[in-house]
């Protein structure tokens, strides 16, 4: 049966050897069971005729029925258009064709009814269809009634007259012929438990649906299934881990006990307090530690890090941090060096402008295993970098690390796989992260270090600069640091923004006093890393920049994040950005400005980032503005192979699949029962390689 679904789509009848290639390069459809699985991605109201007097201007596209009254052409050249008087027994209106005039007269006769759909328009008190779609009335059309689908296509495809019509009824041709061989995919006790149709009928109603509800069904059905098996996929991939992976086991807690005493700087909040027990819990549970730590720029998640070195450190190990650039890398090792020293623990940064020199020093000291805490960028990588007991592997910003070079880490432990801390102040709605890292534990740091205030966050428009000037001197008075964010370097023709060289101006010329630093992607490390220091050791007031402050750069005397042309940024970038202030005690601002033109798409972005700071609600409201390939770089990367469930719209189904998928798991890992094989048979019917096991392959 498989082998159905498997077959070369040149071979379906109107296809060919041509199309095909058409189809393989533009949709990347290769077989039947590719072309089964491209879902519409609209609908068409084919279920009625409307009556002409009840046309309005304001509806959408309707299906109506009448009779040519006459045809003629107006105008000439270039203004020349094809007008058809078409009437029902309630009223009459006009068809309109600016283009494929001769192709239109040649298909419609004065006196022979038609089925006509388009869009009405009112054109002042008449109401007229510009280029409708226009078939001859038959029996058969009469009194099929359904959701038209509307499938993707390109203009290539167009062009060969593979447009969406083509597309239908090659769909309708193949799931003639497929039906006996559509198998069901589901156990009957999950259909029956979460009310779901069968796989047969969810295809034929995805493709051509009787009316709503029906679709609504389809709908239900095949995204559920989906999101199921991805769910089972990655639960079935933790057992694996938990079974086939130990790891060290660490319980000695005299080192940190010592440092939470006598050196602790602060109290640690409630958050952290509970995320240490959940990784202290792991690192002596005697499996390997595989964990997700979540928590907005600021929330002191490093120093949660460094209390889980401690840990392995007090029990003979070492630990290493990977952070994605060197500016990242080289403040965590400040931070942390300072802790460490006071423990009396030896710790190094190695990056990739680490002098040869010194790199030999650190490549003995790891082996020999005096070394106890490495901190470094993708350098931590390489072959030769090779410790004595590695047990810790904390790694900074995941999603700038492919999972490949994750395992590179764990590689690093002859004996056992080192523990996997995995940290990042991306926040990831909790759809996302339960398909994304669905095989990683997940810890949420959710409140901020006392004394800290949220930061107010205001919209201003490009008119009222004179009061934000105004507001930017006030703070310097008080002895505060600026930055000034812009989207671009130079200029764009396509985007009048203000590039970064003339805000840089107009900031010299609000202020000639201040001195001002300026930092962008283009300059030279060397110089970036110059201005950076003489904004952080206060040696100018007003740092302009692109976003390369948006990772790394803590200056805790930094209280205003001006932002311009914020409707040009994503949600999380602005809430990154954002970020960068609001590390000291004093109240901090982050003023965003735009023009008076905004999308509603923008407008939603700036409302929402003045109406809240809790990052997992702006990254909700991100992923539902954006989808999840864009928010994740996932769709491009292939992490996320979907066919149809949407993650930033189908969270409730999500977690009914995952609960289905844990109760399979739970009661029956290997797959095993009679009522599971089902599962196991589709599983067993997917390649190797299949991210989605929901697919027909």
């Amino acid at each position: 049966m498989q082998g159905f679904f498997d077959t070369k789509i040149e071979f379906l009848k109107g296809v060919g050897p041509q199309k095909a290639t058409l189809l393989n390069k533009e949709l990347k459809i290769f077989t039947y069971g590719d072309l089964i699985q491209y879902y519409p991605f609209r609908y068409e109201d084919r279920t009625q005729f409307y009556p002409i007097n009840m046309l309005n201007g304001s509806m959408s596209q309707v299906q109506i029925k009448g009779k040519v009254r006459s045809i003629q052409t107006i105008g000439t050249a270039r203004k020349r258009r094809l007008v058809v008087q078409l009437a029902d027994e309630t009223g009459e209106i006009e068809l309109v064709w600016f283009k494929g005039i001769q192709w239109a007269m040649k298909k419609i006769q004065p006196g022979v009814e038609y089925l006509v759909f388009g869009k009405p328009t009112a054109f002042g008190s008449k109401l007229n269809m510009a280029h409708p779609e226009i078939d001859v009335m038959t029996r058969q059309n009469q009194d099929v009634s359904f959701l038209q689908p509307v499938y993707n296509t390109t203009e290539v495809l167009k062009r060969k007259f593979l447009d969406s019509k083509a597309i239908g009824k090659l769909q309708l041709l193949l799931l003639q012929q497929a039906q006996s061989k559509i198998r069901e995919t589901l156990p009957a006790n999950i259909i029956q438990d979460y009310s779901l149709i069968n796989k047969r009928a969810a295809l034929n109603n995805i493709h051509f649906p009787k009316d709503q509800n029906y679709l609504q069904k389809a709908q239900f059905r095949l995204k559920f299934e989906e999101l199921f098996y991805i769910q089972l996929r990655l639960l079935k991939l933790k057992l694996a881990r938990i079974d086939k992976f130990r790891g060290a086991v660490f319980h000695d807690t005299d080192l940190l006990t010592r440092f939470y005493n006598d050196h602790l700087p602060f109290e640690l909040t409630d958050a952290q307090k509970r995320v240490i027990k959940e990784i202290y819990k792991d690192m002596r549970s005697g499996q390997q530690m595989n964990r997700l730590l979540q928590g907005d720029v600021g929330s002191g998640k490093t120093i949660v890090a460094f209390i889980c070195m401690l840990l392995v450190v007090g029990s003979g190990s070492q630990a290493a941090l990977m952070a994605p650039t060197e500016i990242l890398a080289i403040q965590h090792y400040q931070g942390l060096k300072e802790f460490a020293e006071s423990m009396g623990l030896k710790i190094a940064l190695l990056t990739g402008s680490t002098k040869q020199s010194e790199r030999k020093i650190i490549h003995q000291y790891l082996l020999s295993g005096d070394l106890n805490i490495l901190v470094g960028t993708h350098a931590l990588l390489e072959d030769i970098v090779q410790f004595k007991n590695l047990g810790l592997a904390v790694v900074d910003e995941q999603h700038r690390f492919g999972v490949a070079q994750r395992s590179k880490l764990w590689q690093k432990n002859k004996h056992l796989y080192p523990h996997v801390l995995v940290m990042t102040a991306t926040p990831i709605p909790r759809t996302l992260a339960m398909t994304l890292y669905g095989d990683l534990d997940v810890s949420v740091i959710d409140q901020l270090p006392a004394g800290r205030k949220p930061i107010k966050t205001v919209h201003r428009y490009d008119a009222n600069r004179l009061k934000v000037n105004g507001f930017i001197k006030e703070q310097m008075e008080l002895g505060r640091q600026i930055y000034i964010v812009y989207p671009l370097i130079e200029e764009s023709d396509k985007l009048e923004l203000k590039d970064l060289m003339d805000g840089y101006e107009s900031a010299c010329r609000a202020f000639p006093d201040v001195p001002i630093s300026i930092v962008h992607g283009k300059m030279k490390p060397d110089d970036k890393d110059y201005e950076m220091q003489r904004f952080v050791k206060g040696e100018t007031k007003i740092m302009v920049a692109t976003t390369v402050i948006e990772v790394g750069v803590n200056v805790p005397n930094a209280s205003v994040m001006v932002i311009e042309n914020a409707e040009r940024f994503g949600l999380a970038q602005l809430h990154q950005l954002r970020g960068r202030v609001g590390r000291g005690a004093e109240q901090s601002y982050c003023i965003l400005i735009t023009n008076y033109k905004l999308s509603k798409e923008g407008r939603v972005r700036i409302e929402t980032m003045v109406r809240t700071n809790n990052g997992f609600e702006i990254a909700d409201t991100d992923l539902q503005l954006r989808g999840p390939g864009d928010l994740m770089g996932t769709q491009q990367s292939g992490v996320l192979d979907l066919l149809i469930a949407d993650l930033g719209k189908d969270g409730t189904i999500l977690q009914n699949a995952r609960a289905a998928a844990l109760s399979v798991t739970d009661k029956d890992p290997e797959l095993k029962s009679e009522e599971n094989a089902v599962i196991s048979q589709q599983i067993k019917s997917m390649k190797k390689t299949a991210i989605n096991w929901s697919r027909i392959s």
